[in-house]
């Protein structure tokens, strides 16, 4: 049994996400999470609320709530939320935490010691119409590196490219939409992560086994134009984790508080000991510190492509800087960006089928499915409403829920609902078991490097197989003439059922724990021999009928749900 740490990219509390956000991080740390679980590996699958700096506040002053009672409500949403597409977190935590405040403190404190970071004297924007620095989301301009119009003080949506608002731009106040904007002087603190660059290029440069995507921004990060520069991780805010060396004050940055940048992935650590402070676990530091046992642990990141940089570059300078024995990332999954409809998908612009309303509509099964199956992982991906249909009515309700349907209403009405004795296994069968077995390997391998979407293609075939062999034994026409064999093939497919729901679970857990009900078995062990799995329900084992394991989509909710989600949530 090997031991996995696993993080998903934590999600900003401003608002409910949409669904690029769902598969850029989240879904397939779950999936991941949970198969690593059914092949009985120790798993700490760990995400939180992103609650610092100024998407909060804005989305707080819209809401007209102070800040702190907005991101408390917001977090019991997205909980909630999450829950409802069974994301499988040990604990999903918050930023704003006791934890964090003090874990943040902490490494500033010690990069400081070790001389990683320097006071700065700069000039920042100032709004007269609003009395305010503006710092990252306040200000809005056009982009100087592609030119996109609706850049921001801190990161360019359209290219990535991370920016300071004096680099915008024809720049705006997003408070008021002021103009009148001047520069004044104000002081802050800046890792100084170009001390760091040769020991980062060298860990980056040891992880030959990342994404190309993952290790090809890092290195556009270190390398392109300047190279890595100095990172501010201060702000003129009032709501963060107020900057202090650990325990004490830190003379000159009164009133100020942590970039939300530096305290966030620091928040994957401050989770951890918030999952023991809930009850739910004894002892974070095995799973976070080399010198508590963390040796051992395998830590796999999960996010976004926008988010990459941080996490090859300013969080890996934390933790390397702070000179302590905190575990370091192993490996980082990394995803492209899932477009809609001909648009993209945006939480600030409200466009796009967003988490709360994709549950209204169908279950969480339906939407895992075509995400993982979906998962922009080589390319930029498009979610259309035709596929989606496609896809669920061919790979769900044709392939997987036609099967199950078939097999126990056949049984029922020829035999019984228990699984029946008689006959024996042939060709055909010793054909499937050596079929399956190939591919439930090759569906494990793809898996174990979390490649999703040809971990799913692999998961269909498999699927596939059993309807292939009812098409070529025909046990309803077997029946006429050879009972007993008819009972073999039935027998052999009702235990195909529950290995497909063994299987199937990381991908579409609902819909599996049903299967695994109606076939009355508790079974879940990982089919290691697969011709023992198709054994595990006796003759005369009672099974029910399931209901409808995936109902279709018809042609009239699609052009609904279409007209419905447009591209503008109201």
């Amino acid at each position: 049994m090997a031991r996995h740490l696993i993080t998903s990219a934590i999600p900003y509390i401003n608002g409910i996400k949409h669904l690029g956000n769902l598969v850029g991080s989240q879904l397939p740390a779950d999936l991941y999470a949970r198969y690593l679980r059914a092949r009985g590996n120790e798993v700490l699958f760990l995400c939180a609320t992103d609650e610092h700096g100024t998407p909060a506040e804005l989305a707080a002053a819209k809401a007209g709530k102070p800040v702190a009672e907005y991101c408390a409500e917001m977090w019991e949403v997205q909980a909630r939320i999450a829950d409802g597409f069974r994301l499988s977190f040990d604990h999903f935590g918050r930023s704003s935490s006791p934890q964090n405040h003090k874990l943040t403190q902490h490494f500033a404190a010690q990069l400081e010691k070790n001389g990683l970071i320097r006071e700065v004297s700069e000039t920042q924007m100032y709004s007269k119409a609003d009395g305010r620095f503006l710092p990252d989301r306040y200000i809005e301009g056009t982009c100087p590196n592609c030119g996109f119009e609706s850049a921001r003080g801190d990161q360019c949506d359209n290219c990535t490219k991370q920016l300071d608002p004096v680099d915008l731009i024809n720049p705006h106040s997003t408070i008021s939409g002021s103009t009148d904007l001047e520069m004044r002087e104000t002081k802050h603190l800046y890792l100084r992560q170009s001390k760091m660059k040769d020991q980062l290029e060298a860990w980056i440069d040891s992880k030959t086994d990342w994404p190309i995507l993952t290790t090809s921004i890092a290195k556009k990060w270190l390398n392109d134009g300047d190279g890595l520069q100095d990172r501010g991780i201060t702000r003129d805010l009032d709501w963060g984790i107020p900057v202090q060396k650990g325990d004490e004050p830190w003379p000159g940055m009164e009133g100020k508080v942590f970039y939300v940048w530096f305290d966030a992935p620091i928040e994957y650590i401050a989770c951890g000991a918030e999952w023991v402070e809930a009850g739910k676990g004894t002892d974070w530091e095995r799973w976070w510190r080399t010198d508590k046992g963390a040796d051992d642990v395998r830590y796999t990141q999960f996010m976004g492509k926008d988010n990459v940089p941080f996490h090859t570059l300013s969080f890996p300078v934390t933790i390397l800087g702070s000179g302590e024995p905190w575990k370091l990332v192993d490996y980082i999954k990394s995803f492209n960006y899932l477009n809609y409809d001909g648009g993209q998908f945006s939480t600030s612009r409200g466009r796009g089928v967003f988490m709360d309303q994709a549950l209204e509509i169908l279950p969480a099964d339906y939407w895992r499915w075509w995400l993982l199956s979906h998962a922009p992982e080589s390319s930029d991906a498009e979610f259309t409403w035709e596929n989606f249909q496609t896809s669920v009515n061919k790979d769900l309700a044709d392939v997987l829920g036609n099967f199950a349907s078939r097999v126990t209403k056949f049984c029922r009405s020829k035999f019984s609902e228990a699984v029946p004795s008689g006959g024996t296994y042939g060709a055909a069968e010793a054909k499937l078991i050596a079929d399956l077995t190939a591919k439930i390997r090759e569906y494990e391998e793809h898996m174990e490097a979390i490649e999703v979407r040809k971990a799913a293609s692999a998961l269909r075939a498999a699927w596939a197989l059993g309807n292939e062999y009812l098409q070529e034994v025909a046990p309803w026409t077997t029946f006429k003439t050879d009972p007993d064999q008819a009972a073999a093939q039935i027998r052999l497919a009702l235990n195909l059922i529950r290995l497909y729901a063994v299987i199937s679970a990381p991908f579409i857990p609902d819909a599996c724990a049903q299967l695994q009900e109606a076939m009355q078995s508790d079974v879940t062990d990982w089919p290691t021999d697969i011709a023992a799995a198709l054994a595990v329900m006796p003759e005369g084992h009672a099974f029910t009928v399931p209901e409808v394991t995936f109902r279709k989509i018809t042609d009239a909710e699609r052009e609904e749900w279409q007209e419905r989600f447009a591209g503008v949530r109201t």
